[in-house]
């Protein structure tokens, strides 16, 4: 067993090294974006140094979230640090969306005056970001199929990977043709990819701070298994909600026929919520008569 758990150890902190090491690469390029941008006079840079961000706040929550896990509750904070995760991801997603409108209202302004851009530099600052994409997609893989955690991390970067070969292309357009408009036109595509990913993210972490019932979870499924399991015979006051990413808890009232059989159907109940449902912080209260309140009452035909 304490061969496992080192092995576990080790692993998770094998996953924060390379995370730590895309942060950095991310980072990095992110600056070069941003003055690449700006000395080119690029939109399109600039919108994928906003897209950068996006990326750059992920991994950052990423990282904060792994470095908090390992933090044990306190007498003040009884379930730890979770909802740090949760709170930078609603900052991120805040911040995001004012540098989605931004990047849209530039490329507006330039659609009305097209500026000068230095496309071949620009493309330059473009396949070197491919390039740090193409690494970290590399280091994060792995880890991407064990954690939702790190796949969100994945995420971010394979999407990022795709906004430098929309600026490539730009870039690409420009020298061949001198068309100008093409770097409003990827400005503003990027723009528009960024919004619907934030919107969607600051939704979830909404659902999350009003303890909302996990999206991938049916309540009333989940308070049907629980009266089937032999010894059940009713429950109500269930809730179910997210602690932090992947981590979810439930509480409920559960009624059985014999109170000298609770042990096994306490097992049995956490159990199948852990395999089934993942959910791996239950509170149960029992009471052996069956009660007034309408819940999820045992099928007899099962």
């Amino acid at each position: 067993m304490a061969t496992t758990t080192e092995g576990n150890i080790d692993e998770r902190f094998g996953h924060q090294r390379r995370m730590l090491i895309v942060f950095f690469m991310t980072f990095g390029y992110l600056a070069v974006e941003v003055i690449g941008g700006i000395l080119t006079g690029s939109l399109a840079l600039l919108a994928d140094a906003g897209h950068m961000l996006t990326d750059v706040g992920g991994l950052a929550i990423a990282l904060f979230a792994m470095w908090f896990a390992g933090r044990p509750p306190t007498q003040q904070k009884s379930y730890g640090y979770y909802r740090v995760e949760i709170l930078a991801a609603l900052v991120n997603a805040v911040i995001l969306i004012f540098v989605s409108f931004y990047i849209l209202y530039e490329a507006y302004r330039r659609f009305i005056e097209p500026p000068a851009v230095l496309a071949f530099p620009m493309m330059i600052v473009a396949v070197i970001g491919l390039a740090v994409n193409l690494i970290s997609m590399r280091l994060l893989h792995a880890g991407s199929k064990e954690s939702l955690n790190l796949k969100g991390a994945y995420f971010e970067v394979l999407s990022d990977m795709l906004s430098s070969i929309g600026v490539i292309l730009a870039a690409l357009v420009m020298l061949t043709t001198d068309w100008t408009l093409a770097d409003p036109i990827i400005s503003a595509g990027i723009g528009l990819f960024i919004l619907p990913r934030t919107w969607s993210l600051l939704k979830q972490v909404v659902n999350v701070l009003l303890e909302a019932v996990p999206e991938h979870i049916d309540l009333g499924e989940v308070g049907r298994a629980m009266a089937a399991v032999e010894g059940v015979e009713e429950v109500h006051d269930l809730h179910v909600w997210t602690l932090t990413s992947g981590k979810y808890a439930l509480s409920a009232h559960v009624t059985i026929s014999k109170l000298q059989d609770w042990s096994d159907i306490q097992h049995s109940l956490e159990a199948l919520l852990a395999n089934r449902f993942q959910i791996s912080h239950t509170t149960l209260q029992v009471a052996v008569r069956p009660g007034q309140r309408i819940g999820f009452p045992r099928n007899r035909n099962d």
